[in-house]
């Protein structure tokens, strides 16, 4: 059987819940990987009839939730606090604006989330982690394996007890390996598992498009990571064979602009090996969603999110269970 084929609505947030629900089938997917900002998740409603009422109108359209994201507000636990952070966390996440005070908030809702998740239904909650260190990411002036050490200590002290509580509940919590985060590649990942004593809620939500332009091997990160992949979404990125104005870096840059080293792109016109991703997969035996979040500043979502469906289908396989020579040998 191949895996259910989700729409990530946190790019469409700017839409009402059922209408996204309505296009969503009408472009062909199975399900939905919900975003807990708009209306499509709002985890101070989520009590029985809330959840209740969203799997009612998921029915309606025969579609079902395999996910819920808090990335934004997950963001905010270990980060250092600014005035970004307002714009994306809920007012009441926000406060005073107190920076440990929203941490510490923050904290506390990605804990609801995982109540609300088990409520509506869902066993994982994807997210963001922050980073009290990401500043420190290019060593000038020189940065200490201390200052990184402590960057790391303070993860695990902010997100164990937040594991240990989902572990009560029942419920994963996937990082989106990401810049920006406490893990971002390969190496930043291990450290963080080994911070955290490979708690056994905490795991990732691959997303190779955040590894490709870095130069990570996005295919090793499943051959190292396999049953640490709780979630997987489905995204490309194209990046410049020739040298260009903004680096990886971005140079301060606008996405789409011209002259940048890399962007995002709907699913088939970027760089992103989606073969190659699909056999690691089976390898690895993961069969959950392949969840379609659909990024590209120079196509039509409409178009990009139906096209990308598609393209997922036809680029999902089972893996065999036979060795293929096997009929040649004599019985």
């Amino acid at each position: 059987m191949s895996r259910p084929v989700t729409l990530f609505t946190g790019q469409w947030a700017d839409l009402p819940f059922e209408t996204v629900c309505q296009k969503a089938k009408s472009f062909g997917y199975d399900g939905l990987e919900l975003a807990c900002w708009g209306d499509h998740f709002e985890v101070n409603k989520a009590d029985e009839a809330y959840c209740l009422k969203k799997k009612e109108t998921l029915a309606k359209y025969g579609l079902k939730v395999y996910a819920i994201s808090t990335h934004l507000v997950g963001q905010a636990v270990c980060d250092r606090i600014d005035q970004r952070h307002k714009g994306i966390v809920p007012d009441y996440v926000w406060g005073d604006g107190d920076p440990e005070g929203v941490r510490q908030r923050a904290a506390q809702e990605v804990i609801k989330t995982g109540e609300a998740a088990k409520r509506l239904g869902v066993k994982i909650v994807n997210g963001f982690t922050g980073s009290s260190i990401w500043h420190l990411l290019y060593s000038f002036p020189s940065v200490s394996q201390e200052m990184i050490d402590e960057g790391y200590a303070d993860f695990a002290k902010r997100w164990t007890p937040i594991m240990d509580k989902y572990r009560e509940l029942g419920i994963r919590f996937a990082l989106e390996v990401h810049p920006t985060e406490i893990a971002f590649d390969i190496a930043s990942s291990r450290r963080t598992l080994k911070a955290i004593n490979n708690h056994p809620n905490f795991g990732f939500n691959f997303d190779p498009s955040h590894l490709g332009y870095q130069g990570v091997d996005y295919v090793g990160f499943i051959n190292t990571f396999g049953d640490k992949i709780f979630h997987v979404h489905m995204k490309d990125v194209g990046w410049s064979k020739v040298p260009v104005e903004a680096g990886v870096f971005g140079g301060h840059t606008d996405f789409g602009a011209p002259g940048r080293f890399w962007d995002f792109r709907s699913l088939g016109h970027g760089d992103i090996n989606f073969e190659e991703i699909i056999r690691a997969l089976n390898r690895g035996k993961y069969t959950g969603p392949l969840s379609v979040e659909w990024e590209d500043g120079g196509m039509d979502r409409e178009f990009g999110a139906k096209e990308a469906c598609e393209f997922v289908r036809k680029a999902d396989f089972p893996s065999s269970n036979i060795a293929f020579d096997a009929a040649f040998e004599k019985k």
